[in-house]
């Protein structure tokens, strides 16, 4: 999970308490994704747990618990930083679980449903723009958000697109059923199941 790494990542350049790690956090990622203080709180437990950070509960008595980053936990924020996410398998995703569910469902117009969810992902990429524009001087957490999900956004519309492209021209010319392509494709692609 990326907020146990990121905390360790803010710890890593000093002791804080759970209140500055969520205040930290959420400056740092433009303030898209809030971060509930429990959940800092238990993530430093978990931490603590695996010898990754330690509590200055004996150096500071007082109601705040201060923490910082043990040479286990280093090391281990490091070998996060340099290992690429695990992307070879395509993610669950909603959307397309939806249009593929739909292609298959009879009186459903797989068409209709594309194109409500281009329009509403296009509104999305109008507000990302916006906020954009509107805010001039973003600061570098949000300015670096705002981009990377105008162009997931993009990539998602472009999807839609093609699977629209696809299923009209599959509905001139329906292919034979190959039940075995999709294992073939996914052996040939290096993706398990």
């Amino acid at each position: 999970m990326s907020i146990r790494y990121a905390l360790l990542a803010l710890l890593k350049e000093g002791p804080k308490y759970g209140l500055q790690l969520r205040e930290e956090f959420e400056a740092r990622t433009g303030e898209v994704w809030p971060l509930n203080v429990g959940q800092v709180y238990t993530t430093l437990q978990r931490l603590e747990r695996d010898g990754l950070v330690e509590s200055d509960d004996e150096a500071e008595p007082g109601p705040q618990k201060g923490f910082h980053i043990t040479a286990d936990g280093a090391e281990e924020l490091g070998v996060w930083l340099r290992t690429p996410p695990d992307l070879a398998s395509p993610p669950r995703d909603e959307l397309v679980i939806k249009i593929l569910i739909a292609v298959r469902l009879p009186g459903v117009d797989v068409h209709g449903i594309i194109q409500e969810h281009r329009r509403y992902l296009l509104e999305l990429m109008q507000q990302w723009t916006r906020l954009k524009e509107e805010e001039g001087d973003l600061d570098l957490g949000l300015a670096l958000v705002v981009d990377a999900e105008l162009f997931r956004l993009d990539s998602v519309v472009r999807w839609l697109d093609t699977a629209d492209g696809r299923l009209r021209r599959a509905a001139l010319d329906p292919p034979a059923p190959a039940r075995t392509a999709g294992a073939q494709i996914r052996r040939r692609a290096g993706v398990r199941r």
